[in-house]
C-alpha cells in the first residue's frame, strides 16, 4: 500500500467515524431536561457544528492526501471551531457561568470557519454544511451575548 492510499483509507475511516459520532449524537444528547432554557438552541447549534465540522474535516484530509494543499486553511479552521464547540456545549449543558466569556470566542472561530468554508461550498457539500451550521451557531452565540 503506498502512502496515497494509507492516506485515503484513514480518510474513509474519519468519515466513517464521524458518520458514526453524528448518529451517536443524536441519540445521546437529550436536551429535554433543558426545555425552555435560554441555552437549548446554543447546545443543539454547538452540537451540529461539531457534527457537521467532523464531516467538514475528515473530506479535507483526504484533499490533503490528495495533494489539494488549499484546502489547509479550511481544516486549520474547522478543527479549531470544533475544539471551541464541544467546549461550549459542554459548559452550556451545565449551565455554567462561563458560557459567555466561551461564546464571544466560539463566536469569532464560527466567523472564520463560515468564511472559509464558504470558498469551497460550491465545489464540496460538507463545505457548504459545515458553514451553514457555524451561520446558526454564530445566531446562538449571539443570543447569549445579548
Amino acid at each position: 500500500m503506498n502512502r496515497r492510499d494509507a492516506f485515503l483509507n484513514s480518510g474513509a475511516v474519519l468519515l466513517a467515524t464521524a458518520s458514526t459520532a453524528i448518529f451517536a449524537q443524536e441519540a445521546t444528547h437529550d436536551h429535554s431536561h433543558m426545555h425552555g432554557s435560554p441555552l437549548t438552541g446554543l447546545l443543539a447549534t454547538t452540537s451540529d457544528c461539531v457534527a457537521k465540522g467532523q464531516v467538514c474535516i475528515a473530506h479535507c484530509l483526504v484533499l490533503l492526501a490528495d495533494g489539494d494543499k488549499v484546502m489547509a486553511e479550511c481544516a486549520k479552521s474547522v478543527s479549531q471551531t470544533i475544539a471551541l464547540c464541544q467546549a461550549l456545549e459542554s459548559l452550556a449543558a451545565q449551565q455554567s457561568s462561563l458560557v459567555p466569556s466561551l461564546a464571544k470566542v466560539t463566536l469569532e472561530a464560527c466567523q472564520a470557519c463560515e468564511k472559509e468554508c464558504r470558498k469551497h461550498e460550491n465545489k464540496h457539500a460538507e463545505c457548504k454544511a459545515c458553514a451553514e451550521s457555524c451561520v446558526a451557531c454564530i445566531k446562538e452565540c449571539k443570543a447569549v451575548l445579548g
